[in-house]
């Protein structure tokens, strides 16, 4: 654990500072201050596995709240870390069998694979969406099922278009597009200029995921319809891949195969000018010890996805909730565990020491201070408001996560776009594959 610097002392300060304000304004009921707490069970220690942190504030600022919390509850909180790729198999290993971790932070709608192996955290999440303003839609359908609370949601990386201002200049574009035929006319720029863009078209937890989901969408497509309905084969879908398919004739080689780290490696090293990720190639750029890299944070700039012809805002991104599994023997410690990290005392200090990189899922944490101490920070605050679901429009369930996590999707538009099946046939290939997993 990294020591307590004074940029966080000052830091945790302001978020103090700042709960009085929030108040004021009404975002956090006062009413709610002291009415909710859970007493933890003699003896009590937990065990919590978490995804691998891609920023360094993340992990100091978490580590420091789980020694708070053990220094006021006497709770001992042993952490364990596994990459993305790892954290939802050893979920469904430790709900099939009934022992792991007591509380495990994994992805997406996980929850709903097992919900008869969690935790009733109605109570919690009720008491926390009362004082902070409510919860936003996209986490309310992450994290409720059949009127109860099954997962509490924590926050979602956020996925941005992160480009290099000065090369959309020298292209001819001095303000940033905000729609989808803008979008692909700054790319078709770029790349003649020698500077091409790339996205993860790889089996990327995020990444990957992301924006195919909003090319999709953005275009009018879905997986399914609010029947559950299998509806992927549409003319809707087919758009979307020619959309994608112009995009990727603008792209660096090797995109095919990129993982969630590839985009963030090319951005930095000045192969790429524009991707879509997360804060954390900003947040690299600017803590890197290479001069040359610090340089180029001043000319990184990010903006939402651009809206598609459904004209409106269809975005996905990478969204994380806390599962308690009811094999544990200290369920009141885990509550009071989540209680204490989502609190603004708490999750405030989290978000900035990460500087942006995880949204809320809480509406009154869009007062946080960090999204507006750079106006490059401020796209990242509108992720979860923007945001649909994976399954969207239909429920979510074992067939909604089984589908995400077999990356129908990712390999539609990787292979419509690389060219390896036509647009027409990907989609029905996709509209197969996912009808097995829908007729269940």
């Amino acid at each position: 654990m990294s020591n307590f610097t004074r940029r966080n002392v000052l830091k945790t300060g302001a978020g103090l500072a700042a709960t009085g304000a929030l108040a004021s304004k009404g975002l956090i009921r006062p009413a709610f201050a002291q009415d909710m707490s859970f007493t933890p069970e003699d003896g009590a220690s937990l065990r919590v596995l978490r995804w691998s942190k891609f920023v360094q504030g993340d992990e100091d600022l978490f580590l420091q709240n789980v020694a708070k919390f053990t220094e006021m509850t006497g709770v001992q909180v042993q952490v364990d870390n596994e990459s993305w790729e790892d954290v939802r198999p050893k979920a469904a290993v430790a709900a099939n069998v009934g022992s792991g971790p007591d509380i495990i932070f994994g992805w997406y709608d996980d929850p709903h694979q097992y919900p008869d192996k969690l935790v009733d955290l109605t109570d919690l999440c009720d008491y926390l969406g009362g004082k902070y303003g409510g919860w936003f839609d996209a986490a309310q359908t992450y994290g409720m099922r059949d009127g109860r609370w099954i997962g509490m949601p924590w926050g979602a990386s956020g996925n941005c278009l992160v480009y290099r201002k000065s090369w959309a200049e020298e292209a001819g574009f001095s303000e940033w597009p905000s729609d989808t035929e803008g979008l692909l006319e700054v790319m078709r720029a770029m790349s003649a200029n020698g500077h091409p863009p790339g996205f993860a078209l790889g089996n990327a937890v995020g990444d990957g995921n992301t924006w195919t989901h909003w090319a999709l969408w953005s275009h009018g497509g879905k997986m399914v319809d609010e029947n559950n309905t299998v509806v992927l084969n549409s003319p809707e879908t087919i758009a979307a891949l020619n959309y994608v398919k112009q995009m990727y004739e603008t792209f660096i080689p090797g995109t095919i195969s990129w993982l969630d780290p590839n985009n963030n490696r090319a951005f930095l090293s000045g192969q790429i000018s524009l991707t879509a990720n997360g804060i954390s190639v900003f947040y690299a750029a600017k803590n890197s010890d290479d001069p040359a890299i610090r340089e180029m944070a001043d000319d990184i700039y990010h903006a939402n996805m651009p809206i598609g012809p459904v004209g409106t805002h269809s975005e996905l991104h990478l969204f994380t909730q806390a599962m308690v599994f009811n094999y544990t023997q200290y369920p009141n410690a885990c509550k009071e565990f989540l209680r204490f990290i989502m609190e603004w005392d708490q999750y405030q200090p989290w978000q900035a020491a990460a500087e942006g990189y995880i949204c809320h899922p809480l509406q009154a944490y869009d007062e946080n201070p960090i999204w507006t101490a750079d106006v490059r920070n401020t796209p990242y605050r509108d992720c979860i408001r923007n945001m649909l679901y994976n399954g969207y429009s239909g429920s979510l369930g074992y067939a909604s996560a089984a589908a995400m996590a077999d990356y129908i999707v990712v390999n539609m538009f990787a292979e419509a776009a690389s060219g390896a099946k036509s647009p027409e046939d990907a989609a029905a290939d996709a509209h197969r594959r996912a009808e097995r997993y829908y007729r269940i």
